[in-house]
């Protein structure tokens, strides 16, 4: 049997269709029955509720140590794909606890029960620093621990070295770095929230860029590498680096609302988070724009693929194409 941390989140739930239509057995962990209609959701828009009963659904959270042991009974492999986004400061302390405390729980309880296989859904958060004299950020490029990085980022990091702790006491471990994940079904979080903002009406975009990469591929690609011999190796999953102004063009055209028009340059995008920080503070709301997604919005990273592409021989879904296609979902 297989057991999917992550499985109310756009990544696991996706996971979860892709192993019931494959005929597999398969666990999901679940905090909250609220949590689980997310994912009934998402098999209902691809028209297959049928294939949600098949689930075998038991309560847990990565950090509950005692809830766990009930959730790994007669596991045989694992996809460790929840945690916790966000990029407030004020979750430094819960991000760092769910993300390497609770991957720490995955890997322990992986061991204890002898699991054959974990694939550990990561970031290019987690990716290392380019240098002066790279241009390219790739699975070898070095974490440089002076130079800054976002909460999350960090958690992502302590993660995966947990995961390599793992692998040193003898467990098979995959570690994928997908971009930024578009998909649907999850329209109030992650990348969701772009087609939330611009069926809304966002006047505003940015020049900066990063990697992208359709949930089917990451999907595809991870549920390929773990029936497969290969093991103890990570693998950046984008399709494509692209510039955000025109993945916001593209999600306009695709819902058929007004192209996002007005240019927020770096000098903007710096006064905003601390005019967000003050609001945020004054009346005691969850930031919307900090620091550290202020820059991201204006940082031109590039990130390859080929080590997946050669490996394991395969194309990526078209990001604008897919984008038009879950908008009409």
């Amino acid at each position: 049997m297989i057991l999917v941390t992550g499985g109310t989140g756009l990544v696991g739930a996706h996971v979860l269709l892709h192993l019931i239509e494959s005929g597999e057995n398969v666990r999901a962990i679940y905090r909250n029955t609220k949590s689980i209609e997310k994912t009934k959701n998402l098999f209902n828009l691809y028209k297959k509720p049928n294939l949600f009963d098949a689930i075998e659904w038991i309560q847990a959270d990565i950090t509950d140590v005692p809830a766990l042991e009930k959730a790994f009974a007669g596991i045989d492999s694992v996809y460790h794909c929840a945690a916790l986004i966000s990029f407030d400061p004020k979750d430094e302390n819960l991000i760092r606890k769910i993300n390497i405390e609770g991957t720490a729980n995955i890997v322990n309880f992986c061991i204890a029960n002898a699991i054959k296989k974990l694939c550990f859904v990561s970031s290019i958060a987690a990716l290392g620093d380019i240098a002066p004299h790279e241009k390219v950020i790739t699975e070898e490029t070095e974490w440089n621990p002076e130079k800054p990085h976002s909460d999350y980022a960090i958690s992502k990091y302590g993660a995966e070295m947990e995961i390599w702790r793992g692998q040193q006491e003898g467990l098979e471990v995959i570690i994928l770095n997908p971009g930024v994940i578009i998909g649907p079904g999850f329209w109030e979080q992650g990348s969701g929230q772009l087609f939330t903002k611009v069926k809304k009406g966002l006047s505003f975009y940015t020049l900066g860029s990063s990697g992208f990469v359709a949930v089917p591929d990451v999907v595809r690609i991870a549920t390929q590498l773990m029936k497969s011999e290969i093991h103890n190796e990570r693998f950046t999953l984008i399709a494509k680096n692209i510039v955000f102004r025109d993945i916001l063009n593209s999600i306009a055209d695709s819902l058929l609302t007004k192209r996002p028009t007005i240019h927020a340059k770096p000098l903007f995008m710096e006064i905003c988070w601390r005019i967000d920080w003050i609001l945020s503070n004054i009346f005691i709301q969850k930031r919307q724009l900090t620091s550290a997604t202020a820059k991201a919005s204006y940082s031109k990273n590039e990130y390859s693929n080929e080590k997946v592409t050669t490996i394991l021989k395969t194309d990526f879904l078209d990001i604008h194409q897919y984008i038009k296609e879950i908008s009409a979902l």
